[in-house]
């Protein structure tokens, strides 16, 4: 199965990974001193539900919005115009490895629980570059909250996310990586079930009974149904959590 149909099971949901409206007000407001008319990137977007509130957050900004998958930006662009935010957020098809922006262009780099494509640590080097001297990075990924997972945990991490480290250790990264810490925020439960595990829930259900002849659709959303599973159980030892950071 190639990464179409991966895309797909995602497309016309609120979210994309977990979040909350306001979770991403909450990491907005960590941010000290941002003039109003500032740049800002939004990396892995997807369809958009923190971009939006990004705009209303900071009404004189303009938003650029970027993700591999363009039906997550078409979808993005359809509801920035229907809340007539449309003339200040700008999307573009990019790959986060390999962004087509210069040197110094953005006030603010908004990074909600995309890193882990790149992982976290080549994130932050990666798109430094990007921002202006004394710019912002907002930046939230999945952490172990726990020294001492269970065992099912542990496994299950150690097959989708190998790289994933203790949020303690997150601290020592990003400073290595020569950012400076203004805050840190913790997404609860609910920023996981809201928006983002429940809508997804209803998806797989309907899409087992579509392509219940097709084997490698039903072990993709039964590892979906998996991660679900896992988080029900543990969610007490691992999480997302923003950082706010300064060039």
């Amino acid at each position: 199965m190639d990464d179409t149909f991966f895309f797909f099971v995602f497309e016309g949901l609120p979210r994309q990974g977990p979040g909350l409206d306001e979770c991403t007000t909450r990491a907005f407001h960590l941010i000290p001193d941002l003039s109003r008319q500032v740049r800002i990137l939004d990396i892995g977007c997807g369809s958009g539900m923190q971009t939006l509130t990004l705009a209303r957050l900071c009404p004189e900004c303009s938003i650029t919005a970027c993700d591999i998958h363009q039906p997550f930006l078409d979808d993005l662009r359809e509801r920035a115009k229907k809340a007539g935010l449309d003339t200040r957020i700008k999307t573009v098809r990019a790959s986060m490895d390999d962004l087509p922006f210069g040197q110094e262009t953005f006030d603010l780099i908004w990074a909600e629980g995309s890193a882990f494509v790149m992982g976290f640590k080549e994130a932050l080097h990666a798109w430094k570059r990007l921002l202006k001297p004394g710019g912002y990075m907002a930046i939230s990924d999945c952490f172990w909250f726990s020294t001492t997972p269970t065992e099912e945990s542990r496994q299950y991490f150690s097959e989708i996310y190998p790289a994933m480290i203790h949020e303690e250790e997150a601290e020592s990264v990003i400073r290595g990586a020569g950012y400076s810490i203004l805050g840190r925020l913790r997404l609860p439960d609910a920023a996981w079930w809201d928006y983002y595990y429940t809508p997804l829930s209803k998806r797989l259900d309907i899409l087992k009974q579509q392509y219940k002849d097709d084997q490698k659709v039903q072990a993709f959303i039964s590892s979906l149904e998996k991660e679900i599973q896992i988080f029900r159980n543990h969610s007490q030892e691992y999480g997302y959590s923003f950082f706010i950071i300064r060039t």
